[in-house]
């Protein structure tokens, strides 16, 4: 099994003193799968930014220009660097109360998206099986016209589109298991039957979207699907949504390849969700869309980077994801286990969720 896996250092430049999407999260995460040594066995993949073309295929050409923009009118020379600084505090703005930039979060972003392309060109292609993006700023959040979330450009929207566009993928399933709605991957695609964007989240949670009843429009409609869990249902809930909902919508639907949201911040240990999971947990979710991959799509399974906000999580997640995706026998690295307590019940929602589009 050939795992392809993309990372570009430059991602540290877009970061702001003690907020939680910081470039802290990679640091961990490199420090963890360095001393592990796995990266010796995955297929590196060379990055570069990605040219502008893509991106507006799903978002405006005004927002483009205008987030380009901002970037340039911040001060570089506070800005640039390696080492957090108070003029470097001092230099960031707010597109909204919870995303920042910096004079380099433009071309951060570029290379968030571009390390991905090349990720999913590498797949496409048949050069690796599958493959891992390990980027940042996140994407799942950014709408066409505007930033939010933590997000600047929806990376995992883009590529879809790339795939479809530049390989020929007429049916693109995407599947999001961070704790949050995926609210601008569904903007982009809601009118779009041939891209089946499925979001596990905790509901009601930040960005406050994913109902059921959010299913799509027009030629969409049904190709949208929300599974929407209190908090607390843990891995057990998780992976019932994963058998009883993804699995048979991926099945008649017919991917010719799978993207994954991959955002870790549902962990039992981050700060910014309730839901419970384990790293371990994680990974079997992992194993199990890797699996109906291999069934649906020639094992085309192209993961990439969301949330995940726990410094000592995450990198565990992200290690026992690799180590799922290539198949290492080492198996999943987790070190806390799960939490104690009984998970919360998940069956109401899926069986809401199997009423609302008709599934038996």
């Amino acid at each position: 099994m050939t795992t392809a896996f993309v990372y570009d250092p430059f991602e540290r430049n877009h970061s702001f003193p003690g907020h939680p999407e910081c470039r802290e999260r990679m640091e961990s995460t490199w420090t963890l799968l360095q001393s592990d040594g796995i990266l010796d066995s995955l297929n590196r993949v060379p990055n570069s930014p990605a040219p502008l073309d893509p991106i507006l295929a799903v978002h405006s050409a005004a927002y483009v220009e205008q987030l380009q923009e901002i970037c340039q009118q911040i001060d570089h020379s506070a800005s640039h660097g390696n080492s957090v600084s108070q003029s470097w505090n001092q230099s960031a703005l707010w597109l909204d109360p919870d995303t920042y930039v910096l004079h380099d979060s433009w071309q951060a972003s570029l290379r968030a998206v571009g390390g991905l392309l090349q990720l999913t060109d590498a797949v496409m292609t048949g050069a690796a099986n599958n493959g891992f993006a390990m980027v940042r700023p996140p994407g799942h959040h950014a709408r066409p016209s505007n930033a939010k979330g933590f997000c600047l450009f929806g990376n995992v929207a883009v590529a879809a589109r790339h795939a479809q566009q530049h390989h020929g993928a007429e049916r693109v399933l995407i599947v999001d298991f961070d704790v949050h709605h995926g609210n601008g991957t569904e903007e982009m695609f809601y009118d779009d039957p041939s891209v089946l964007f499925i979001s596990i989240h905790q509901y009601p949670h930040y960005p406050f979207s994913g109902s059921i009843d959010e299913v799509g429009l027009g030629p969409g409609e049904g190709f949208n699907v929300n599974i929407p869990f209190p908090a607390g249902v843990g891995d057990a809930g998780y992976r019932a949504a994963l058998q009883q909902l993804v699995a048979p919508l991926a099945r008649e639907f017919g991917p010719d390849v799978i993207f994954l949201s991959a955002g870790f911040d549902g962990h039992w240990m981050d700060p910014l969700s309730g839901h419970r999971l384990s790293v371990s947990g994680y990974a079997t979710l992992v194993e199990e869309l890797l699996a109906l991959a291999q069934t649906l799509c020639s094992g085309r399974l192209v993961c990439t980077l969301e949330g995940g906000y726990d410094l000592n999580a995450l990198p565990h997640c992200i290690l026992s994801t690799l180590r799922a995706l290539s198949r290492s026998p080492a198996g999943s690295s987790d070190p806390f286990g799960a939490v104690k307590g009984n998970p919360r019940a998940a069956d109401k929602v899926i069986s809401s969720v199997k009423r609302r589009l008709g599934i038996r």
